[in-house]
């Protein structure tokens, strides 16, 4: 008999073809690594993709052989050179880490972006769990430049289940900078397109949504439908990929008979939310954003933008292939991979589902608990921030301001804080909090002890609150992970006073 690890080792070495292609890891750790602060290299660059047959460019943030990404074993340090290619500056953020500010990878603040064959290290104890790491200048998010970060514990070494990380985006042919300006009718002031090659394109396959959406509802205490007027997307794409591929040339990750697979769920898209469907397959929910929680059972989950979901699925052992799949939320687009056991027989997976789907509400997460939550204490002081915005005219405020002119959430060291996001808007809201993570507290008024995140979806007409501790002192980005409603005004800052 062989162990799962061998299995898994002599997997990949079967399929190394496809992993050469892909630049994905599917696999366990090596117990064997030696945990050392090593200067692993991360290239900002071009690369060309194949979307439903059709090739693109994009950009591509990756090791010197190809792997998408970071992964570190347990007590590894976060030791990288960022090493930018391109011909335009960039900056990347470390999405779920809690490094010092100025190793944070954003430039709001006077860190300088990092210029065209410029080398920029960074050093930090990183935080466990699944992340991801992604542009935070202009749209260049939106051309792809994003990536996993993955930090094991030794509790997940000593699991011998294998991994399968799957990285969700959205994707469009033409310039986005194109599609902000339709969206704003030209009235914002637009980013540097991330495609510099792209600039004078005519606008290909993505569009804008039309203002109003095509579902009609308020929400209700859990976040789900009832009868107003809801806008699920900003804008329709060309593709939805996971891990850079559509349905049409899905990856395929070979498994093991009766095996146990740790999926690792990242939506790293720039404007989508996603619903997570096992199919055949039973689920176990056991961490959100990189934090342990309470065990949940299933087979669909619901993952907003910037969100990450660690899922323990447990194999049949008469084997067989399981699509693992991703659906748009409001719509019946659908990506995802494919699990399949050697000698599985593989059927085509339509890029369309049949039905539907409906909007991602908050039912998911008030049956979330941390198995960590915070010490119980006073809370020292609370803030609500109102997020406010339309489809017409395309405009995102937080407190009815914009980045420019924003009112900063003024915290001290040592402090309970807790932030109530009231959502006045007809669309969903994915609130980020950059250095911290938080404990989501209450919805509508209605008080639990929720999981520990550092993005919390709030759907429209809704109020969320969170708490955290204020340890990490300095000055960090609190903003819609939605990257059109970032780039239009809804960002402020969370900044430490004396």
């Amino acid at each position: 008999m062989m162990t799962r690890r061998t299995f898994i080792a002599a997997s990949i070495a079967g399929i190394s073809g496809l992993s050469a292609c892909t630049g994905w890891f599917s696999g366990s750790p090596s117990k064997g690594r030696e945990t050392k602060a090593a200067t692993q290299r991360l290239i900002v660059d071009r690369r060309s993709i194949l979307v439903d047959g059709k090739e693109a460019t994009v950009f591509g943030l990756h090791q010197p052989d190809g792997t998408r990404g970071i992964f570190l074993d347990p007590g590894e340090r976060f030791v990288v050179d960022l090493d930018n290619h391109l011909s335009e500056p960039t900056t990347v953020h470390w999405h779920g880490q809690t490094p010092r500010p100025d190793q944070d990878g954003i430039a709001e603040f006077g860190v300088p972006l990092v210029q065209p064959s410029e080398l920029r290290s960074y050093d930090f104890v990183p935080r466990a769990g699944t992340h991801w790491m992604h542009s935070h200048q202009g749209l260049q998010h939106q051309n792809l430049l994003a990536a996993p970060l993955i930090v094991r514990t030794q509790d997940e070494v000593k699991a011998d289940t294998q991994e399968v990380t799957i990285f969700l985006e959205d994707f469009m042919f033409g310039d986005p900078a194109l599609v902000l300006q339709r969206l704003t009718g030209g009235g914002a002031a637009q980013p540097m397109s991330a495609h510099a090659d792209t600039h004078g394109m005519e606008l290909q396959g993505a569009k804008p949504m039309e203002a109003g959406g095509d579902m009609h509802m308020k929400m209700d205490m859990s976040g789900s439908a009832t009868g107003a007027k809801m806008d699920l997307n900003d804008v329709d794409f060309d593709a939805y990929l996971a891990n850079s591929r559509t349905l049409s040339d899905p990856e395929v990750v070979r498994v093991e008979r009766g095996g146990r697979v740790r999926l690792r769920i990242i939506n790293g898209a720039s404007s989508t939310n996603f619903h997570i469907d096992l199919g055949a397959l039973n689920g176990t929910l056991i961490a959100v954003d990189g934090n342990p929680v309470q065990p949940l059972q299933g087979k669909r989950f619901s993952l907003a933008m910037a969100q990450r979901i660690d899922i323990l699925a447990d194999l049949p052992a008469s084997g067989g292939a399981w699509p693992v799949l991703a659906l748009r939320e409001g719509s019946r687009n659908q990506t995802g991979i494919v699990l399949a056991t050697s000698n599985a027989t593989l059927e085509k997976i339509p890029n369309l589902a049949t039905l539907e789907s409906g909007p991602v509400t908050f039912d998911q997460e008030l049956r979330l608990s941390a198995l960590q939550p915070l010490a119980p204490r006073p809370v020292d002081a609370t803030f609500m921030l109102m997020l406010g915005g339309s489809m017409k005219p395309y405009a995102w405020t937080i407190n009815g301001k914009r980045w420019e002119n924003r009112d900063a959430v003024r915290v001290h060291a040592g402090q309970r804080v807790a932030i109530t996001f009231h959502n006045l808007t007809m669309m969903s809201h994915p609130m980020h909090l950059h250095g911290h993570h938080f404990q989501v507290v209450s919805l509508n008024g209605r008080s639990f002890s929720g999981a520990r995140r550092d993005t919390v979806h709030v759907p429209p007409l809704s109020k969320v609150t969170v708490a955290f501790d204020a340890d990490n002192a300095g000055r960090w980005l609190l903003h819609c992970h939605n990257l059109y409603h970032m780039e239009t005004g809804m960002m402020t800052e969370l900044a430490y006073v004396s």
